[in-house]
């Protein structure tokens, strides 16, 4: 009889593994393990300790960085109001550069063992937990997505790999789960680039936390947002979209495109907009693709992973300077795509082999990549040509 009950107990379990749907969460959440791995992590500490490029050039931005300075002084505020186009901006600018700059100095701990380096990243961190308490105005959402993806990296980094210890850990995991992750968790209807940018910081937190409700939801949303975002032929004559946002006319779809009336694979629904806020879209998508994989998950091989290619190639070929046809945004587009290109081009081209011939000419162009300043930073450091 227990013969029995065990091989039925393991057949259950194989039977839900087996129907676990490529996005779900993981059973036991994998650390460090938002965007970065500590395989990558050891992958871009070696190269740069022997020398190697681009990565110790790579190195060597980011440390020259203003978000390196051990002399850096948090600047937190108990209630970040951000307006449209951050005016007003209280607090904005301060809140996502001292995040980033914590995500900066936990690379620079991992890489060179410099305790100052893990106790900086720890002071800024500790410095927002203490205070923050509300993200206010129009750009709440998406001024709390932007933060809000890159502490739990610099988090993730720091309490799962210095011993040195973190006494407010416990805090600061509490500050992303009441003051974060209510602001996010249920996305936008605004342009894609906020539900993909808030989703990618749900799913940032929700691996800290450990939160394997949240991560389903948000990975929930980020499908439907990702598919509704990029165009693929076999999507039909209109692009999909989100069910909450009511676009149930091929007018109503066209003018959410930017009045882009044409739909090509690769197109994005604000390639017209300019290709920096789309740019936005397709880093949050590689961000969260990433974190699934290493999360034990393959979003790269569904039709997540062929959007990402497929958006990557056709931004790459315009912002490459190729002539803009005049049936595409009336034959002029805004270019400033950004440095957005390493995570999923090492993807998609070095791990799985697919061609991505105007991706790898962009990406291999603008190396060594540094910050946008809003949510992105140092990613030819952490994934460039990194199969780890």
């Amino acid at each position: 009889m227990r013969r029995t009950a065990l091989l039925a107990a393991v057949a259950a379990l194989v039977a839900g593994a087996l129907a676990r749907p490529a996005d779900a969460a993981p059973a036991a959440f994998a650390h460090p393990g938002v965007t970065v791995s500590k395989g990558q992590l050891d992958f871009a500490r070696a190269k740069v300790n022997a020398g190697a490029q681009p990565w110790k050039g790579a190195y060597g931005q980011m440390m020259a960085s203003r978000y390196a300075d051990l002399n850096r002084t948090p600047k937190p505020r108990a209630v970040v109001e951000c307006g449209s186009y951050s005016n007003p901006n209280h607090g904005c600018t301060d809140e996502r550069e001292d995040a980033i700059a914590a995500y900066t100095q936990a690379l620079a701990w991992y890489i060179t063992r410099d305790e100052r380096y893990a106790k900086k990243s720890i002071q800024l961190m500790d410095a927002w937990s203490a205070v923050i308490t509300d993200h206010t105005n129009s750009n709440a959402p998406l001024q709390t997505g932007w933060a809000g993806s890159s502490w739990p990296k610099a988090a993730e980094i720091i309490k799962h790999t210095y011993t040195g210890g973190w006494a407010n850990s416990g805090r600061f995991a509490t500050m992303l789960r009441d003051v974060y992750l209510p602001e996010i968790i249920n996305g936008s209807n605004s342009n894609g680039n906020w539900e993909l940018s808030m989703m990618e910081a749900a799913v940032g937190i929700s691996v800290f936390l450990e939160d394997r409700t949240s991560y389903d939801k948000a990975m929930a949303k980020f499908r439907t947002r990702t598919a509704a975002y990029v165009y693929l032929a076999s999507d039909g004559d209109l692009p999909k979209t989100v069910p909450s946002q009511n676009l149930d006319t091929r007018d109503k779809v066209v003018r959410y495109w930017q009045g882009q009336s044409t739909f090509v694979t690769g197109l994005t629904q604000e390639t017209c907009r300019d290709l920096t806020h789309t740019g936005y879209g397709i880093s949050a998508i590689s961000h969260i693709a990433e974190t699934s994989r290493i999360q034990g998950q393959d979003l790269y091989g569904t039709d997540v992973g062929e959007r990402l290619r497929q958006a990557l190639g056709f931004q790459a070929k315009y912002e490459l300077g190729t002539a803009v046809p005049n049936w595409l945004c009336g034959g002029s587009l805004h270019p400033g795509l950004g440095p957005v290109t390493e995570v999923g081009y090492n993807a998609l081209h070095n791990r799985l082999g697919m061609s991505m011939t105007n991706t790898q000419a962009l990406t291999e162009r603008n190396r060594p990549v540094g910050s946008n300043n809003l949510f992105l930073a140092w990613e030819t450091l952490t994934h460039g040509d990194n199969l780890s």
